[in-house]
């Protein structure tokens, strides 16, 4: 199985920043890219940004640009950095990781992020 385990949510003040990460184990091999979705008032689901295997990452268009993805594989650990946060990005932000044969989402917990002045 694999488990994903989030940290570094909280609250923050418009303009500012905040960093997520992501903790991952897996009983079944590697974690093939992993990404970030949040849950907030407006959207029940909605992708932030993604890393694929290759190192590439996308970003949903309402993030370029503010926030940045990576991930440290020797360390597995997926991180976040939240630049110049807005009052829409509040949310449970979720950790997902796919992995497995055949391969599957897995999900943590969500970690709150809210910002608010």
């Amino acid at each position: 199985q694999v488990q994903l385990v989030e940290s570094g949510g909280g609250s923050v003040q418009p303009g500012g920043s905040l960093r997520l990460s992501c903790t991952a184990t897996s009983t079944i091999g590697t974690i093939i890219n992993m990404a970030w979705y949040r849950r907030t008032p407006a959207k029940a689901h909605e992708f932030v940004a993604m890393v694929l295997a290759d190192g590439s990452t996308n970003y949903a268009g309402a993030v370029k640009g503010r926030f940045t993805i990576s991930r440290d594989n020797a360390q597995n650990t997926l991180s976040l950095q939240m630049n110049n946060l807005r009052s829409d990005d509040t949310g449970v932000y979720i950790c997902n990781g796919y992995a497995g044969n055949p391969p599957r989402s897995y999900w943590g917990q969500g970690t709150q992020v809210t910002v608010s002045s």
